[in-house]
């Protein structure tokens, strides 16, 4: 049987200005699951804490969900945000770092906690409907093919 080359964790990140969610998945099984919540300051880390997930993670490569453009064809503040955190992880860290798109993945990580019965109620839950999201994110990068 020959090797597989890209077997090994992935981390998924889910940008926002305030939190980022974080996820880990698996390359072979094309599955996620959330691991983290980071707070962040105008989409700012603590970039300490990104360092200490990728020495405990290893990734093979990082996966940062980037949002839609407007309606009009035009770049959100917050896709720019998120552009530039995918940048600046990939400056700062020796792991390729991808962009995919994301889109309504809040609102489809809240049904799945539904589903699996750990529904998500209030604001104390934001930090798990993000890294839920992540994990979504991650999952849809596998799906897409995207393989480091």
């Amino acid at each position: 049987m020959p090797e597989r080359a890209h077997e090994g964790h992935y981390l998924g990140f889910d940008f926002g200005l305030a939190r980022i969610g974080v996820a880990v998945g698996e390359s072979i099984t094309g599955g996620a699951r959330g691991v983290t919540t980071l707070q962040a300051q105008q989409g700012a880390p603590d970039w300490d804490e990104v360092a200490a997930l990728i020495d405990h993670w290893r990734p093979l490569a990082l996966v940062v969900g980037t949002p839609p453009q407007h309606a009009d064809g035009t770049e959100s503040a917050v896709a720019r945000a998120a552009d530039r955190f995918a940048r600046r992880l990939a400056g700062r860290f020796t792991v390729p770092v991808h962009r995919t798109g994301e889109a309504m993945t809040s609102q489809a990580a809240r049904q799945r906690l539904h589903d699996t019965g750990r529904p998500a109620r209030g604001r104390q839950d934001k930090h798990r409907i993000d890294s839920a999201a992540a994990a979504l994110i991650l999952e849809h990068w596998f799906a897409e093919g995207g393989i480091a």
